[in-house]
């Protein structure tokens, strides 16, 4: 496992966890994962820029859940991809971005078309934007101020929930039939931003409006709160893209792999709403 304390690498380590199977965590800090996973999986310390890491965490393994992490370069990403190769690993499944296929200088594409050309059986996780992102990265601003601060305009998004991404992420490793395929993975309506807004007020019974500032006033914000010149780059490009209307597509193929539908972007709010909860909010309806 790469990226186990991220937004999908967390619940898919427990995902697995749960169902038995047997888990390597490979990470900068095995002691920070430990405290969030406690003693059962076995943690390695793992440095995709240092790859004389690389060989614990890949001893033995026969699977792997990779994905691309926004400071590292595609070179390193394929060379460990090759790296893992060697040893034999012979199933992967790797955590890329709606509509990747149509962008031949996306990274994500880019690293999918190396995989294609290994000998590891793949299976390509395209996922769209993360309802997760609205509790990590947009948490803040609708805590505090009561708005969702994002630079996306008119556009629309099919939020996917990273809990759906993680399940997905475990099926396709555990069980067969998933090689060498590509699920575009999205929730089940796609919504603008305002109607994102509509739900939150109607969850948490408070108005939460829709910001929309503009592209640089939205980068100044990101940059002064702490985010990286590159994540926020990473941010503006992606919202630019839903300003042009080409992150609205929804598909089954959460339904076609679990046999359930994709969660709602409600479901999501009911689920997360005590931290979406001002001071002196009441709490949490039953």
């Amino acid at each position: 496992m790469t990226g186990a304390t991220g937004t999908v690498g967390e619940p898919l380590v427990r995902r697995l966890l749960e169902d038995g199977t047997p888990v390597r965590v490979a990470t900068r800090d095995p002691e920070r994962a430990r405290d969030e996973f406690g003693d059962v999986p076995e943690y390695v310390e793992f440095d995709l820029g240092r790859p004389e890491t690389w060989g614990t965490a890949l001893a033995g393994s026969d699977r792997l859940f990779l994905l691309f992490p926004p400071e590292s370069g595609v070179g390193a990403v394929t060379e460990f991809a090759d790296a893992a190769e060697r040893v034999g690993v012979d199933r992967a499944a790797f955590l890329s971005i709606l509509g990747a296929e149509k962008l031949p200088v996306l990274p994500h594409r880019r690293i999918e078309t190396h995989l294609a050309g290994t000998g590891i059986a793949c299976t390509f996780l395209r996922a769209s934007w993360f309802a997760q992102n609205l509790s990590e990265i947009h948490r803040r601003e609708i805590v505090d101020r009561d708005e969702i601060f994002v630079p996306a305009g008119d556009g629309v998004l099919s939020f996917t929930d990273a809990r759906d991404v993680a399940a997905v992420a475990a099926t396709v490793l555990t069980e067969s039939g998933h090689a060498d395929r590509a699920y575009d993975l999205t929730g089940p309506a796609a919504l603008d931003f305002r109607e994102a807004a509509d739900v939150f007020s109607d969850v948490l019974d408070r108005p939460i409006g829709y910001a929309d500032p503009s592209r640089p006033a939205f980068g100044l914000a990101m940059y002064r709160r702490g985010f990286s010149p590159g994540f926020v780059a990473f941010m503006i490009a992606e919202y630019s893209l839903v300003r042009l209307g080409l992150s609205g597509r929804t598909t089954d193929d959460v339904e076609t792999v679990l046999g359930r539908p994709s969660r709602t972007l409600r479901e999501f709010v009911d689920d997360h709403a005590d931290a979406f909860r001002a001071a002196g909010d009441s709490p949490s309806r039953p």
